[in-house]
């Protein structure tokens, strides 16, 4: 596999798996996720391919066809009264295709978000993971991540 940045070829593989990262979300939480929507416009997400401050990683087999991504976001609180300044890497979503999961693809597409986050002068990366998507926490558990602050909610 070769891991790359997202290009505008890449976009009817990416909203395919958009689309299913938003099943699972749907089929945890319908009380809060859409079925069948886009997440992002064709615009949005073509502009989103081309902010470097919000680079998307694609990981493609040998045909290039995309197996994975790791869409990403720069953060930094500059002048904040009460955070450090520090550069962080947000991982945005992570998502390797359904009928490929259990092959060390997302493994391998996450150390290349670290090894980029590293060479970009990052302190930290960071994600948020939904607790409907167990499979998900523990992945990343896996991966050596561990909770730095918990969302918690009352249904009213």
């Amino acid at each position: 596999m070769n891991i790359r940045r997202a290009e505008e070829k890449d976009m009817n593989s990416i909203n395919k798996l958009l689309r299913q990262v938003l099943m699972v979300h749907h089929n945890g939480r319908p009380d809060l996720f859409k079925s069948d929507v886009k997440k992002y416009t064709d615009e949005e997400l073509l502009n989103i391919i081309q902010d470097d401050n919000r680079p998307i990683f694609v990981g493609v087999d040998e045909n290039d066809m995309v197996v994975g991504y790791a869409f990403c976001v720069f953060q930094q609180h500059m002048s904040d009264n009460i955070l450090t300044a520090v550069k962080t890497l947000y991982i945005d979503d992570l998502c390797v295709d359904e009928d490929l999961r259990g092959q060390y693809i997302g493994k391998q597409i996450y150390e290349y978000v670290l090894d980029f986050a590293r060479n970009c002068g990052c302190y930290n990366v960071t994600l948020n993971v939904w607790s409907c998507n167990p499979g998900a926490q523990k992945f990343y558990e896996n991966c050596g991540l561990v909770p730095y602050k918990i969302g918690m909610e009352k249904i009213l």
